[in-house]
């Protein structure tokens, strides 16, 4: 149980009690007090009497009561005084201790269940029995985005993704190691993906203004049964490897807007070798220029319109042919077909796949 948990709760309570209020642990220590002078203290008088009664206790001028039913709980409240008004006290702030702590564990214990499914870490056959234990709904939609935290910051990526989201009974936010957050988004039926990827962007642009945190985010699917989340949880990761490699310039990646990129990041690298040494055995893709390569792409940008494209470059008609004609002299491919264009297309994917080496899942 986190002591800010139960400090911010006392905190909040002083204004309301105009006594000193708190409370221990199992070892008597002071974890939390509306007095902050006396977190740190020792109390184990007041502990080992508690360990022999479920009653409220009344010891040196303080009020106890367990959160909880059992002498062995793990904390328990005092207030000031040793009257009724104390006793009042104290069962109110046990009882308000206790729910919150029922809540935050069974948080914590959701948290924990969905890091186990997504990390694969847990059998599919217990999937089920957890989620029943846990009254965790199974078959809701949700949606996995890997936030990966390309700057350093001064507060833990954590903390700043966590209170984003403060709904903690339907999103969860888990860490995956130093730098990457995963946030699995409880969705209503029909959800676009446009709408997730406007969430995405939403969160990109918090972090850049808010905390000058650089960062990209993987979108997977959405998944209307549980056990699949882990998958959701891969095509977030692989949204993020592949659009490094064909979307360098976007921070936001959705799995099901890869295209062609999703298939090529899935072949093996000596099958895309052979293919490359195939489409150019004519000639080397090395061997064109800056110049030609940019024109190249522009030429695609612009579906294959010759005088679409030389009006972009502000060049010729003429010099645009020209250019195409040397192309084809060069690789034997002619880009104003639309088979070779899309075959030098995919080509030119291949190479940059090949060249950025990207992580396998």
């Amino acid at each position: 149980m986190s002591n800010r948990l139960f400090q911010g709760v006392i905190h909040q309570m002083h204004d309301a009690v105009d006594r000193v209020i708190g409370v221990i642990d199992n070892a008597g220590a002071v974890i939390a007090c509306s007095e902050l002078s006396k977190i740190g203290e020792i109390r184990a008088q007041a502990r080992e009497e508690l360990s022999f009664t479920t009653d409220m206790t009344v010891i040196e001028g303080y009020t106890y009561q367990h959160i909880g039913s059992s002498p062995n709980a793990e904390f328990a409240v005092f207030v000031e005084g040793e009257d009724k008004i104390a006793e009042k006290y104290s069962a109110i702030l046990a009882i308000s201790l206790a729910n919150i702590k029922n809540y935050y564990d069974e948080k914590f214990d959701k948290s924990s269940f969905i890091k186990n499914i997504i990390m694969d870490n847990i059998l599919p056959s217990d999937i089920y029995a957890k989620s029943r234990e846990l009254r965790f709904d199974s078959n809701d939609n949700r949606v996995v985005l890997l936030v990966r935290f390309y700057s350093r910051t001064e507060l833990l990526p954590f903390d700043i993704i966590q209170n984003m989201f403060p709904d903690k009974t339907k999103d969860y936010v888990i860490a995956i190691g130093e730098q990457d957050i995963v946030i699995v988004k409880e969705l209503v039926a029909d959800t676009s993906t446009a709408s997730i990827e406007a969430l995405a962007q939403s969160i990109s642009d918090t972090l850049s203004t808010e905390f000058y945190c650089r960062v990209g985010i993987g979108i997977g699917t959405v998944v209307d049964n549980i056990k699949d989340l882990a998958r959701s949880y891969k095509e977030a990761q692989i949204a993020i490897e592949v659009g490094k490699v064909f979307e360098s310039e976007k921070e936001i990646v959705s799995y099901e807007n890869l295209g062609i990129g999703r298939l090529i990041y899935q072949l093996p690298t000596t099958l895309c070798e052979i293919f490359l040494s195939e489409v150019f055995k004519h000639g080397s893709l090395e061997t064109l220029d800056k110049e030609t390569l940019q024109t190249i792409q522009v030429f695609f940008e612009n579906n294959l319109n010759v005088s679409e494209t030389s009006r972009k470059l502000f060049v010729h008609r003429n010099t645009l042919v020209y250019r195409l004609e040397k192309i084809k002299k060069l690789t034997g491919l002619d880009l104003r077909e639309f088979d070779h264009a899309i075959t030098f297309k995919v080509a030119l994917m291949v190479r940059r796949y090949l060249t950025a080496k990207p992580i396998k899942f």
